[in-house]
C-alpha cells in the first residue's frame, strides 16, 4: 500500500512533465521560427528548448522575447493625435559622402534634418549638473525628465529638491525613470518625488508574471527638457559618482549636452511617447510644444531606437557611417561588443584606408562586461583599427565622429543591448564646428590612453581566455 501511495505523486509529476515539456518546446520553436531573424540565435533557442526540458523554454520566455510589439501601435496613435508639424527637409552643406549619409539617416528615421540648433558640450557631471539644475530652477511652465539610473544620493537629492521646488511653484513636472535602473523593489528616489506630489512613474514596471520578460528592455534614454525649448541629453545618469562635488568614492567620467533650437521638439516627442505609453496621459498642452526659434548652426536629427518599430536603427546608421567614411571614424564607448556585421563594417572601412580609432576603458565598471569585451577584442587581431584603452577613472562617454563633419551623440553604447534591447535616443549632427570640438576631446582622451595590442590577448593564460570567451557568449544580453 505505502509504496503505491508514495509513487502516485511521482507518476503525476512525470505525466505533467511529459505533456508540458514537448508543448513548451513546440511553442518556443514556433515563436522562434516566426520572429528570430538571426539563424544562429534561432538554432540556439530551439536547441535549448528541446535539449533542456522546461528550463530551456523558461530561459527563452525570460530573455528570448525581445520585442514590444504593441508599443509601436500606441506610439503611432499618439503621433496621429499630436499632429506634429514635420520640419522642412534640410540638406547639409557637406562633402558628398556626408550628404549621402544624411539621406541614409532620413530614410532610416523617416524624419528630416532640422537646422538652427546650438549644442554645448559638458565634460563631467560638475558642469552638466550645474547647468541642468539651473535650468530646472528657471523653468516657468514645464519640466520633463527621464533617466535610467537616478540614485537617492547627494546628486539625486539635489535634482529631486529642484524638481519638487518646480512642482510647488506651479510648473508642470513629469519624471520617467527606468524600473530596473532605479532599483526595482525599493526605489527611494521615486518615493521621494511621489511623496512630494511630483508626477513620477517607472517605465515598464510590472508584477504580472507574463509581462516580466519585458523588464529586459530598459529605457536607457536620458532627457531633461525645460519649457519645451531647452534640452539636455547624452549618456550621463543622475548619481553622485558623476560629479566631484558630490562624490566620495570612484569617479565616472562622462559627457553630456545642452541642446537649444528646433530639434528640441524631437527630444520632447520621444519623452512624450514614452510617457504616454507608461501612463496613458497625452502631453498635448501648448506649454509642452511652444514655438522654438533657431539658435545656432548645427543641423541635427533625433534618432529613437528600441525593441519596437525602431529596432536596428542605430546599427544601420553606424554601419552606414563606417561604409561611407573617406578619412577617419572615431568611436568612444564604455561597452564595445559589436556583432559580426558591425565588425565587418569596421574591417571594410580599414581596408579602404579609413583611419578607425576606438577608445575604450581599460577597467570596466562591470567585471563580466570587461571579460566579454576582452574575449571579443581577441577577434580584432585581423582588423587594422587602432584600439586605445583609457586608464581610470571609468569613461562612460558615448561619441562617434566621421570625417570631421558628422557626429553621433546620445545614450547608445556599442553593444547588442543598446542596439536591440534598450530604448535609446541619439542625435546625429552635421556641423564641422561641433564635430571638431568632439574630435579635440577624443584626441585629448587618446593622448592619455595606451594602444591595445590585440595579438597579446591571444597569448594570455588559457584559463583567462576561457573565462573571457565564456563571458563573450552573453553578448546579446550584456
Amino acid at each position: 500500500m505505502f509504496p503505491i501511495a508514495a509513487s502516485w505523486p511521482i507518476q503525476v509529476i512525470e505525466t505533467v512533465l511529459a505533456i508540458v515539456y514537448p508543448l513548451s518546446a513546440i511553442l518556443v520553436t514556433i515563436d522562434v521560427l516566426l520572429k528570430k531573424s538571426d539563424v544562429r540565435a534561432a538554432l540556439g533557442w530551439i536547441a535549448a528548448a528541446w535539449l533542456s526540458p522546461i528550463f530551456g523554454a523558461l530561459l527563452y520566455y525570460l530573455f528570448g522575447i525581445n520585442r514590444v510589439t504593441r508599443r509601436a501601435l500606441k506610439l503611432r496613435r499618439f503621433e496621429d493625435h499630436q499632429g506634429r508639424r514635420k520640419p522642412d527637409g534640410q540638406k547639409p552643406v557637406a562633402s558628398p559622402n556626408v550628404a549621402t549619409l544624411a539621406e541614409v539617416g532620413r530614410r532610416v528615421t523617416e524624419s528630416e534634418l532640422v537646422a538652427g540648433n546650438a549644442i554645448a558640450v559638458f565634460q563631467g557631471g560638475d558642469a552638466a549638473y550645474d547647468a541642468m539644475l539651473r535650468a530646472i530652477g528657471e523653468a516657468r511652465h514645464s519640466v520633463a525628465m527621464a533617466s535610467y539610473i537616478y540614485r537617492d544620493d547627494a546628486a539625486g537629492r539635489a535634482f529631486s529638491d529642484a524638481l519638487i521646488a518646480a512642482h510647488q511653484r506651479g510648473v508642470e513636472v513629469r519624471v520617467l525613470l527606468d524600473s530596473v535602473g532605479i532599483g526595482y523593489f525599493f526605489p527611494a528616489a521615486l518615493s521621494r518625488l511621489k511623496k512630494a506630489g511630483v508626477f513620477a512613474r517607472r517605465f515598464l514596471h510590472t508584477w504580472v508574471p507574463w509581462r516580466m520578460p519585458f523588464l529586459n528592455m530598459r529605457n536607457h534614454r536620458k532627457f531633461l527638457i525645460v519649457d519645451g525649448t531647452r534640452a539636455f541629453t547624452g549618456g550621463m545618469n543622475i548619481a553622485a559618482e558623476h560629479a566631484h562635488r558630490f562624490n566620495r568614492g570612484a569617479y565616472i567620467d562622462d559627457i553630456h549636452f545642452q541642446v537649444d533650437g528646433p530639434v528640441v521638439r524631437s527630444l520632447m516627442e520621444a519623452f512624450a511617447l514614452d510617457w504616454t505609453f507608461t501612463t496613458e496621459e497625452v502631453l498635448d498642452q501648448d506649454y509642452w510644444w511652444p514655438p522654438i526659434p533657431e539658435q545656432g548652426t548645427v543641423q541635427a536629427r533625433g534618432l529613437r531606437s528600441g525593441p519596437d518599430a525602431d529596432i536596428y536603427k542605430i546599427e544601420m546608421l553606424a554601419g552606414a557611417a563606417l561604409t561611407l567614411a573617406k578619412k577617419r571614424v572615431r568611436i568612444v564607448t564604455p561597452y564595445f561588443l559589436p556583432d559580426q556585421r558591425l565588425q565587418f563594417a569596421i574591417a571594410q572601412a580599414c581596408a579602404r584606408g579609413v583611419e578607425v580609432d576606438i577608445l575604450l576603458p581599460r577597467v570596466s565598471d562591470h567585471i563580466y562586461m570587461e571579460w566579454a569585451m576582452l574575449g571579443n577584442l581577441r577577434f580584432f587581431n585581423h582588423i587594422p583599427a587602432t584600439i586605445y584603452l583609457s586608464d581610470p577613472p571609468f569613461d562612460h562617454s558615448k561619441l562617434m565622429t566621421m570625417d570631421g563633419e558628422w557626429s553621433l551623440i546620445g545614450s547608445s553604447n556599442w553593444d547588442t543591448r543598446s542596439f536591440r534591447l534598450n530604448f535609446e535616443y541619439d542625435l546625429e549632427c552635421y556641423d564641422p564646428g561641433l564635430t571638431g570640438a568632439l574630435d579635440a576631446i577624443i584626441d585629448a582622451k587618446i593622448a592619455r590612453a595606451h594602444r591595445l595590442d590585440c595579438a597579446r590577448l591571444a597569448s594570455k593564460p588559457v584559463l583567462y581566455r576561457l573565462r573571457d570567451a565564456a563571458a563573450r557568449l552573453l553578448m546579446p544580453y550584456l
